[in-house]
């Protein structure tokens, strides 16, 4: 069996071809600013409409916990919908609960038998999670999961900025 591949690279998640895409969502799931809008946007009313349906049988989406739906107009298959912790200066479970979200999203995609998902870089917008500190919780937590059996054959971590890009393609050269 091979070895999933874990990539990195620059760009806009809205475009990324994938199976799934991570969405970095608020508990509400009704969309929001960052990633959240832009995926909602360029999906187009589906997406919103199956988050409806998800909030009409659970409620919204716990911090650390994550939903699937379809990608509407998007190239992916599915967004993967996970909602990261607000920054609280790491006292307040905030790795633990960002862990949470890579792993469920994990889970998830292999429940689908999803073989390509595109993370973005979950709670470092306005949420505040700094960017070195979540970029190793995201590289040591994905690549935990990849040792398991998974149906997942590549992992791409999708960075909006040069910053975050050069600080995941440095943990992942550690």
């Amino acid at each position: 069996m091979e070895e999933p591949v874990i990539v990195v690279q620059l760009g806009d998640i809205t475009k990324v071809k994938a199976d799934a895409i991570v969405n970095a969502a608020n508990p509400s799931l009704l969309g929001g600013g960052g990633v959240d809008g832009a995926i909602h946007r360029a999906g187009g009313p589906a997406i919103l409409e199956a988050c409806k349906q998800i909030r009409a049988t659970q409620g919204g989406c716990p911090t650390g916990d994550a939903v699937i739906t379809t990608a509407g107009n998007l190239p992916a298959t599915y967004v993967i919908h996970t909602v990261g912790p607000i920054w609280k200066g790491g006292v307040q479970s905030e790795p633990e609960l960002l862990a949470s979200c890579y792993v469920n999203s994990l889970k998830l995609a292999d429940e689908k038998t999803i073989q390509s998902i595109a993370f973005p870089n979950i709670s470092t917008g306005v949420y505040g999670y700094p960017k070195d500190k979540a970029a190793k919780v995201a590289v040591s937590t994905v690549k935990s999961y990849l040792q398991q059996n998974t149906s997942i054959k590549q992992v791409l971590f999708v960075c909006f900025d040069e910053e975050s890009l050069e600080l995941y393609k440095g943990i992942l050269n550690e």
